[in-house]
């Protein structure tokens, strides 16, 4: 199973491209980062590290075609392509926090999402491309400067339709915080689509998005994990409800707004809300503890590749540098092996 790694994105190209160096020299297959409505722009920012880098794969998630046109989605991905020589992937989602602050509805998802992966994944720079869909059309597009080969379009998805529209038309999937026993049961949803419309298994890719946190102090690495927790896909009952009761889940969603404040407020618990059911959602949503504890990460790890998994996304936040040197020492060897 690859690792990948999730960047903090409002960090400053250098940042970025000196993690995604260290990273490249511990064997870390590909640097993410994330489009959000106050992050420095994806495509941009890891344009050093494309320069710099020989070996590592790199790419933005998740992209929309909501706030963005699939068009200028592919001028950013091909651009960073080329820097890159050929190592640039890309993640297509149906919406994000971005959506809600520019006012906007995000109508017929699935379809977005699948017109805008169409487009991506049929550009050629030696033909001029036109595309006529139902909710985007192009018209004579020709990036004849695109020489490298095509990137991979992954799809951000989790729930029945996406799943199978990504299916259909992806390179592969990222799942977002799913424990074993969801990530077991999609991947064998998804095989079973794949499987009807004629594609191959082996070239489909299986990612899950995680956050990462094992520090020398347990407590910092625990305060983190919950002050984030509202950016984990909490609230979906269908995820939580496999570890929680119903009126768990009903706690934690009556307090929703105070869950999203965490971060700006520096906080890492809630009024109302006992500790250790929040210590419950970090224990089953993300890869959290004491660095001595990770042998216990490895093996959950091992869990989700013999669920399925050919990749895992880590998000990394406190000290990235130190998390990379953790991850590159123990954890890639453990899972090539």
């Amino acid at each position: 199973m690859r690792i990948g790694l999730i960047l903090d994105s409002r960090l400053s190209e250098s940042k970025i491209s000196e993690l995604g160096l260290l990273a490249e020299k511990y064997g870390i297959h590909t640097i993410w980062t994330a489009s959000y409505i106050d992050s420095r722009d994806p495509f941009t920012n890891l344009s050093r590290l494309a320069l710099q880098s020989s070996r590592i794969n790199l790419g933005p998630v998740a992209i929309n075609p909501f706030d963005t046109h699939p068009i200028r989605i592919a001028t950013g991905l091909l651009t960073l392509n080329e820097l890159a020589k050929g190592r640039a992937n890309i993640v297509i989602g149906g919406g994000g926090e971005s959506l809600q602050s520019l006012n906007i509805k995000p109508l017929r998802r699935v379809r977005a999402v699948e017109e805008c992966v169409d487009i991506l994944k049929s550009i050629n720079p030696d033909t001029p491309f036109d595309f006529n869909g139902e909710l985007f059309q192009v018209k004579n597009y020709n990036p004849f400067w695109a020489t490298q080969r095509r990137p991979r379009v992954y799809v951000a998805a989790n729930k029945t339709m996406m799943l199978k529209m990504a299916s259909k038309v992806s390179d592969g999937i990222m799942m977002s915080d799913l424990p074993v026993i969801l990530i077991k049961d999609t991947v064998r949803k998804v095989v079973t689509h794949l499987e009807s419309f004629d594609r191959n298994q082996d070239n489909f890719k299986f990612n899950n998005f995680m956050a990462w946190a094992l520090y020398d102090d347990k407590q910092r690495a625990m305060n983190e994990a919950k002050q984030w927790l509202g950016y984990r896909g909490l609230f979906r009952r269908w995820v939580i409800t496999t570890f929680m009761s119903d009126k768990e889940y009903d706690l934690i969603e009556a307090h929703k707004t105070e869950i999203y404040r965490m971060p700006s407020l520096n906080a890492s618990s809630v009024d109302g809300i006992p500790d250790s059911l929040l210590e419950k959602l970090v224990d089953h949503l993300t890869l959290t503890g004491h660095i001595s504890e990770v042998d216990q990460k490895i093996e959950h790890l091992l869990e989700l590749k013999s669920a399925g998994l050919t990749d895992v996304a880590l998000e990394l936040r406190e000290n990235p540098a130190a998390s990379i040197k953790l991850l590159g020492e123990q954890v890639v060897p453990a899972l090539n092996e």
